[in-house]
This record gives C-alpha cells, sequence and structure tokens, in this order.
C-alpha cells in the first residue's frame, strides 16, 4: 500500500523536525570528518587494545569525541559524521559484533555502547557550540541478521516478518526489484529487508526521523543503502527529516546515480570515486576517465555535483594507502575532494596514513596513532581545508562554479575553480613533469600563492600558468591577495 502524494506530502510537513535545519547551501560551506563512534575515541583518553579482525566493540564513544573535538577543529573541519546511534542486535555473529551500527535492532532505543541520550545531546551541544554540524547515519533499508522468528520478535517497531519483505538474497544487482525488496547478505548473516510499500511502515519512518532530529538536534544525515529502497519513498522521509540528506548510492555509473539526485539533497559521489583510485594509483592511471565523470555528473545530477558529498575513503573501501605506498600520489587522493564541487569527506585515519585495506581491516582505532598532529598528512588536510575556506570567503560565486579542467594529459589534470587552481599528476614520488595551464580567468599578472609550498608566482600575458613538478605532488594556486594565513603561520 503507499500513501497518496497529497496526503503524504502533508504527513511529513507534520513530522518535520525543528532544529537547526542547515540549508544544503550552508552544508556546501563546510567540510565534512567522518568517524567511526566506536573507533575514533575513548572517554577520558587513553588507548586500549583493537584488533580490527576482531569485528568486536572497542570502546569508542560520544564522550570520546567531545574530548577529541579540538583535533577535528583543528584540521580545519566543521562538521563531523557518526555513525548510527539506534540499538543493533547483540552477540556475535559469523562477521563479529555490530560495532559499525548498521544492524538495527530497535530504532527508538540508542546502542548503549556509544553512550547515553545524554551523551549524545551533549555531543551536539559541543558541536554547535563551536559552529560545527553534526550528521548522523541512518539505515531505513534493513534491521539486523533475522535467522529465526525469535529474531523478528527481538525488532522494534517492526517485530514480525511481515513487516519485511521475503527472504530472498540479492543474487541480480542489475534487477533493481531484486534490489529494492530482496536481503543484503548471504547465508551466513542476511539482513532482514524493512516493507516500506506498507503504509503504516511508511508513517513510522518519517515520525521517527523527525523524532531523531529534534531530540539530538541533528544538522543533516547520510542515508546507507539508498537505492536498495524505491527511489518514491525517499522525497517524503527527506521533508519530514527537515535537514540536508545525502544518501549512498553504491554504483558506478552516473546515470544511475543521477535518478537518486532528484529524491534527496544530494549523494555521495561514487562515480567519481569509482575512477579516482585508478586514475591515481599507478603513472599509467586514466587521468581523462576522471575528468569525464565529473563533466558528466554536472550534466546529469539535478543541481550538477553542488550539494553532494565526495570523498576518496569510507568505511566500506580500501584505504588508498593499502594501494601504494607512494606518498604523493595519496595527496593528490587526499587532495582531490576539497577542490571538487561537492562537499569533501574526509574518513577518519587517513591524515594518519592508516593503510588498511577491505573491511574490516579499514576499521582501525585512532587512538593507537596518539592523535599526533606534527605529520605530513594532517598538514596536508589542514591546508586543503584553509584554501578552499579562503576560496570560498574570497569569491561569492565559488560554491556554485562548476570546476572545470583547462588541461588533461596521460600524467597531469589542471582543475579550475575560481579562485582555486590545483594541478594533479600520477607520476609518482620520483616523476617530473610539467603543466601549461591556458583557459583561466586570472588577470594577466595576477600574483599566485602555491598554498603547499607557499611560493609565489604570477599569471602569465595570456592569463595562463606553467608549472613544474619533480616530485610528483600536487599543487593549489590561490591569490595572493586571498585570505589564506596558513602560510603565515608556518
Amino acid at each position: 500500500m503507499s500513501l497518496s502524494v497529497s496526503r503524504a506530502l502533508a504527513l511529513a510537513t507534520c513530522f518535520a523536525a525543528s532544529s537547526l535545519a542547515a540549508s544544503v547551501v550552508e552544508w556546501q560551506e563546510r567540510s565534512i570528518y567522518q568517524v567511526l563512534t566506536d573507533r575514533f575515541a575513548l572517554e577520558g583518553g587513553g588507548t586500549a587494545r583493537c584488533v580490527t579482525d576482531d569485528r568486536k566493540y572497542c570502546g569508542g564513544t560520544y564522550r570520546g569525541i567531545i574530548d577529541k573535538l579540538d583535533y577535528i577543529q583543528n584540521l580545519g573541519f566543521d562538521a563531523i559524521w557518526i555513525s548510527p546511534i539506534v540499538a543493533n542486535v547483540g552477540g556475535f555473529t559469523t562477521y563479529g559484533e555490530a560495532y559499525h551500527g548498521y544492524w538495527a535492532q530497535d530504532i527508538y532505543k540508542l546502542n548503549s555502547h556509544f553512550g547515553s541520550a545524554d551523551d549524545l545531546v551533549a555531543l551536539s551541544n559541543a558541536l554547535h557550540a563551536r559552529d560545527m554540524y553534526l550528521m548522523v547515519d541512518v539505515v531505513v533499508n534493513h534491521f539486523g541478521p533475522a535467522n529465526s522468528s525469535a529474531s523478528f520478535e527481538s525488532f522494534n517497531p517492526f517485530n514480525k516478518p511481515s513487516y519485511f519483505h521475503p527472504r530472498c538474497l540479492i543474487t541480480n544487482y542489475n534487477n533493481q526489484t531484486d534490489v529494492e525488496q530482496c536481503w543484503l547478505g548471504d547465508d551466513k548473516v542476511a539482513l532482514a529487508d524493512v516493507n516500506t510499500e506498507n503504509l503504516w511502515i511508511v508513517t513510522t519512518l518519517n515520525r521517527w526521523i523527525a523524532s531523531l532530529v529534534k531530540d539530538y538536534r541533528i544538522d543533516g544525515i547520510r542515508i546507507d543503502t539508498v537505492k536498495h529502497v524505491r527511489k518514491d519513498f525517499w522525497p517524503l522521509f527527506a521533508a519530514a527529516s527537515g535537514i540536508y540528506t545525502v544518501g549512498e548510492v553504491f554504483h558506478s555509473n552516473t546515470a544511475y546515480v543521477a535518478d537518486y539526485t532528484y529524491v534527496l539533497d544530494g549523494v555521495l559521489d561514487y562515480p567519481t570515486w569509482y575512477q579516482l583510485f585508478p586514475a591515481f594509483q599507478t603513472s599509467t592511471g586514466n587521468l581523462s576517465a576522471l575528468a569525464e565523470v565529473i563533466l558528466k555528473a554536472q550534466r546529469s545530477y539535478k543541481t550538477g555535483l553542488f550539494g553532494s558529498g565526495v570523498f576518496s575513503e569510507n568505511h566500506d573501501q580500501p584505504r588508498f594507502a593499502s594501494l601504494t605506498t607512494d606518498t604523493a600520489r595519496i595527496k593528490n587522493v587526499i587532495a582531490f575532494p576539497f577542490i571538487h564541487d561537492g562537499i569533501p569527506i574526509l574518513y577518519y585515519g587517513q591524515e594518519q596514513g592508516y593503510t588498511g585495506g577491505n573491511d574490516p581491516a579499514n576499521r582501525e582505532a585512532l587512538w593507537l596513532s596518539g592523535y599526533v598532529e606534527e605529520k605530513e598528512f594532517v598538514d596536508h588536510v589542514k591546508t586543503l581545508n584553509a584554501a578552499r575556506k579562503a576560496a570560498i570567503a574570497t569569491c561569492a560565486e565559488y560554491l556554485v562554479t562548476p570546476m572545470e579542467f583547462p588541461e588533461v594529459t596521460a600524467t597531469t589534470l589542471a582543475v579550475y575553480k575560481h579562485p582555486l587552481l590545483a594541478l594533479f599528476t600520477n607520476v609518482g614520488s620520483h616523476g617530473t613533469t610539467s603543466w601549461d595551464v591556458q583557459g583561466t580567468d586570472y588577470a594577466p599578472g595576477t600574483e599566485l600563492l602555491e598554498v603547499f609550498s607557499c611560493s609565489k608566482v604570477y599569471v602569465d600575458s595570456t592569463g595562463g600558468l606553467t608549472a613544474l613538478s619533480t616530485s610528483g605532488q600536487p599543487q593549489l594556486y590561490i591569490p595572493a591577495s586571498a585570505p589564506f594565513e596558513h602560510c603565515k603561520n608556518r
């Protein structure tokens, strides 16, 4: 059964929560630091054993995050994305415990491993006191593993098999009906797929998200497994939340992902990610394919790439540093989201040089790093955030200016997004390359600052720029008149 459009819209409006309700435009000004709550910080500091292969809770909490907000803010981030907050199934499965938060059992209770309701409110308040935003991960598509009638009885509020689609594992990802109505997982751990065609379930979920946002003063939600739920479910759910919504559509095809930009504020830009790693992993990577997929998304996404989230690592994919040890290539990959049209997202630990491979190896405890800030990648991230903020302050149109590619060769890529010019290369730390960039709108003679080296150059009489790299490092230029203070502090 489905809601009539008029009635559903009315209900969504009634459910919409009162919160800070930052707009999409306000979120565009931000950069996001993603944490796995269980793996980011222990309350009161200190360290504890955390072996990723064990797939067990390691002890990270909301209070632990509060203790380390200085660290996140010093990196230049003004928003964080935390793990799903609802109570998850207990016990140990074939794939370990639900430390990640994606196996819901009771959506009306919190995951006690992460802290209490008061602790979560305290985190929200602490962020807002710093003018930072809180993004919470939300799962609608499924609950936890259901291998018996007792499993369904333990779920709340959907405590009957009839509240879920009949069990069938997804075997054909080209069949959208299977994708939306069959279950994720395998014969060992199958995740109960919520029947989002049911009127009562739709109403319940819309009421639930409105209350969640209001109770914990959430500013944005990242929605898991979006492609596994019918598209016409999402506009009403988003309206009920009353805040910024960005959805995970795990797919490489731009046209497929683009459809979801018409039902949510934005998507995680997986098509770009699919080209990003191979482009920079070796010197034979296809940089033109990376530019092409971005141009295609700019044309096909509802509002271009503006409002979408762009990333190079996350909890579901191997870290780039597990695929190469070349620091120059790693720096190029880290830098790319910060010159992109979308909202940059950094996965915790990337700044510390973490090298975890596929899940669960990519879910390391950050306290084992000591949160050291005198590190090469940490400074790299600080510089990128500072340069992006300076660009926003310099040009009122920066956030709605689409990135352009004035140079694409076998080993180099120039990205221009006024007032920033970024030069990327995949030649690696021992490679030499050069750029000859034309087609910017810099005035001849403009003094530019290269933000990583703090060196200055001048735009030539045609508005162009030539640059040389002997170590494969990315270069990022901004007018020297911009309010970029990072070089002064070195």
